[in-house]
This record gives C-alpha cells, structure tokens and sequence, in this order.
C-alpha cells in the first residue's frame, strides 16, 4: 500500500491508506466481480467514515473478507538461501479474534525457490509442516484455511525442473496436511504455474504451462 500511495505522491498514513481501501471496498463492480478479499491485521480492524467496519463494508457487497495470517518468509536456519514462513506463535489467539472481526478463511504463503542444490528436502518439509499447523489450527477456529505453497519463478530453471519441484512440494504438502488430519474438502489450494525461470533462455509456451500445469496437479492433487 506504501509503494501504490507514494507512486501517486500521497503519503502512507493509516487514515490515508483506510480511505483508498474504502474507496474500493464501496465500488460497485465489487457486487460482480469480486467473491473474497484477502485483508491484513491493519485492514480488518479498521472502520469506515460512517463506522461500519471493513469486513462489514465487504459483506455488504456479496463479498467475504477473509485475513492473511503468516508473518512472512524469513532466512531458514542452517540454509540461508531459502525461506520458512513464519506466524504459527500465537496464531489460535489471533484466529479467534479474526473470526469475531468477520473473517470467514485464512491465508498463509510457503516460499519455494529453485536453485542450484535448492529446495531442500528440510525446506519443503519445514513449510509443508507449518501449512498444515496452520490449516488445522484455521479449522478448529471455523474458518477456511487456503493452503498457498509458491514454487518461485526466479530463476533460469527449466519448466521440467519446476514440475520435479512442483510435485514434491504437493506431495508433501497433502501428505503434511493428512497426518495432521486437515479435512481437505474444507480447505483450499492456492498453487503456482508450472513454468520456466523467468531468466531462463528458451521459456515454454503457454501451452506447455498449461500442459505442464495441469499434469502436475492432476498427479498430486488429491480429487475428493
């Protein structure tokens, strides 16, 4: 929000940054277009010029707010070149709290880079296993946890090396998610494209993505 207001020479205060959002939360294209809006701690908890609160705005227009509940990807200990996401401390709490706020799911965002030696097994089991606290955790609150492990297009990796990855990074993740007994109609992936490094030489089609894609998910992927 910082970098959107600053690209406009408007200054990033709370007040200034609750005015865009209601500015867009009250469009009306949001009746047609938009189903969930993924809100922060800061956006949840705020309310509008006429005090209605953020998720109650969002409702309104058919919407449903949900939050975004990991604190972000730090270095992971022992590999400084990949990242664990972090937010598992305290999150029932804040879970809670979110539901009484009106959120209706949950979000949270595994990193995974593709490098020389990269992922590690240690990286995909670490997140793999923090996803699924975090769907469990996500369940029991009631809400809908939707289960983001991002394979990163940083890179010169082939589309081929991306699959290998994609899929060992599914497989753990359901295998993760069935151990900690996560009841999976009840969640939601949010996967990656099956692609080329964006500095690769020589990247797929889009119809190799496609190809790709689908493939993948329809290997690992549980159906029901």
């Amino acid at each position: 929000m910082t970098k959107r207001l600053s690209s406009v020479n408007v200054e990033s205060t709370s007040e200034n940054r609750l005015k865009f959002r209601e500015t867009l939360f009250s469009a009306e294209g949001m009746k047609n277009y938009i189903g969930g809006v993924i809100l922060y701690d800061e956006t949840i908890k705020q309310k509008t010029s006429s005090g209605k609160s953020i998720p109650d705005l969002i409702k309104s227009l058919g919407s449903i707010p949900g939050i975004k509940v990991d604190t972000g990807a730090k270095k992971l200990a022992e590999s400084p070149e990949e990242k664990i996401t972090e937010g598992l401390d305290g999150l029932g709490k804040r879970l809670d709290d979110y539901k009484n706020l009106g959120a209706k799911f949950t979000k949270w965002r595994a990193v995974i880079s593709i490098g020389d030696s990269i992922p590690s097994n240690y990286c995909i089991e670490a997140n793999a296993h923090a996803l699924a606290r975090f769907a469990g955790l996500s369940q029991e609150a009631g809400l809908v946890p939707i289960v983001e492990p991002e394979v990163l297009m940083d890179g010169a990796h082939s589309i081929d090396d991306c699959f290998r990855v994609t899929e060992s990074v599914l497989k753990e993740v359901y295998d993760q998610l069935n151990r900690s007994e996560v009841h999976l109609e009840g969640t939601l992936l949010k996967p990656n494209m099956v692609l080329s490094g964006k500095s690769a030489e020589g990247r797929a089609t889009p119809e190799e993505v496609a190809q790709a894609t689908v493939s993948c998910f329809k290997n690992t992927v549980p159906s029901s």
